[in-house]
């Protein structure tokens, strides 16, 4: 088969690399794709959010199979455009999109399915949101309703941080994203990732993660993309899963087919489970980055048969084969993030690094120049390791680490801490 992924970044290299280790992918093309990923697919120069060009490369390309990558494109309706064309594709429509795209539309579906949930407030106006916030008090959620690259939502501890971030929201921080807010009650708890493929009638698990997604050691400071993950969660047991696949995301699921809108693709749920219950902290409509660094190096070349059979609406007939292994991601960013960062310097010693079944250093924000690999984003590498226990996972990673020589990054070094 001729494949090609949308996107650019940690988890595009991430899916690359589980694709590429299967006998079906003849050829692998990734559009822009990263520094990193041209070592093991052609990187193409294409808006991956004009859905014509894309078609128009698939047809030229005799290409099989579209997977795409991050939430942008599938916002933008670029799978209804290539299923409207026969192409098989990966990722749900732009209606079912909205599923992360507008966090109120979110908040509709779970009212309608009974999902449990933070209770909640909608606004388009910044009076009204103040003055939800001061009846409600603190600490409460603020979250911009659109996509804002998974930094748009702020978890004020007081009532300043609350009104902080609605000034910020409304008065363009988030661009079109903060134009209306969502305001939730604080859930308190330990948080994680659950992984479902959903092919419009049926479901299947395919792992658990648990990010750390304050930019500080403890998990302090303020939200970013992701600073790290790792593969299975421990608070996610399987009793806890399958009460969060019955009471949350079949529910979803059946009220989304039920509007006319059936969910193709993985559905990320973010779970806070308190006391042995989950509730829904929010719906990502896309493989989590870095949550699927490790998902992808523990299920390996099986994930592309895995993504093909939801395309393909089988996935009934599939199962997904575990090994009783952990992987940990430790994301490397730029000093500065999720600040401003600077773009443009050389990061040394990633040759010497090992690239195997076990062990990988994904590229998320990276660009070969002819000075070397340099750092052009603000998550810039996902050093990522598998091993039989978690501890010699994050051992694995963090030696690797070390290996890295760029003093303009910095990384957390207690990825994992939890469950350790």
């Amino acid at each position: 088969m001729n494949i090609l992924i949308l996107g650019s970044g940690g988890r595009e290299h991430s899916l690359a690399w589980a694709v590429n280790q299967n006998p079906k992918c003849d050829r692998l093309f990734v559009a822009p794709g990263n520094a990193g990923i041209a070592k093991i697919a052609d990187c193409i120069s294409l808006d991956i959010l004009d859905g014509t060009a894309v078609l128009g490369f698939v047809h030229i390309n005799a290409i099989d199979f579209v997977i795409i990558g991050p939430e942008a494109p599938l916002a933008a309706g670029v799978a209804d455009l290539l299923r409207a064309s026969d192409v098989l594709c990966f990722g749900p429509s732009q209606a079912a999109a909205q599923l992360e795209a507008s966090k109120f539309f979110t908040k509709s579906i779970c009212d309608a399915a009974g999902a449990p949930t933070a209770s909640y407030g909608h606004f388009i106006d910044i009076q009204s949101a103040k003055d939800y916030v001061h009846q409600t008090g603190a600490p409460i959620v603020v979250k911009a309703d659109g996509l804002a690259a998974g930094k748009g939502v702020i978890v004020a501890m007081t009532l300043k941080e609350a009104l902080d971030a609605l000034d910020n929201m409304f008065g363009g921080e988030f661009g079109g994203a903060g134009a209306e807010v969502v305001i939730e009650e604080f859930m308190d708890g330990e948080e994680a990732s659950y992984f479902i493929l959903c092919d419009g009638t049926d479901v299947l698990a395919v792992g658990t993660a648990q990010d750390h997604k304050r930019v500080g050691e403890g998990d302090t400071g303020p939200n970013t993309g992701g600073m790290g993950a790792y593969s299975p969660a421990a608070v996610l047991t399987d009793a806890i899963a399958e009460k969060a696949m019955n009471e949350i995301i079949k529910p979803t699921m059946a009220e989304m087919a039920k509007r006319g809108t059936p969910y193709q693709g993985v559905l990320y749920a973010g779970l806070m489970i308190k006391d042995g219950v989950p509730r829904l902290v929010e719906y990502n409509t896309r493989f989590g980055d870095p949550e699927c660094q490790v998902l992808m190096m523990r299920l390996g070349a099986q994930a592309l048969d895995l993504m093909l059979a939801c395309a393909e609406e089988r996935l009934a007939e599939v199962q997904v084969n575990w090994a009783a292994d952990y992987a940990l991601t430790v994301v490397i960013a730029a000093d500065g993030y999720p600040g401003p960062y600077a773009k443009g310097s050389v990061i040394r010693g990633l040759d010497a690094l090992p690239a195997t079944s076990s062990a990988m250093c994904f590229h998320a924000g990276t660009a070969e120049l002819d000075v070397g690999t340099t750092a052009q984003g603000g998550r810039v590498l996902n050093v990522t390791a598998r091993a039989s226990t978690l501890a010699n996972a994050q051992a694995q990673a963090y030696y690797m680490v070390d290996q890295i020589d760029w003093p303009e990054g910095f990384c957390r070094r207690d990825i994992g801490w939890r469950a350790l």
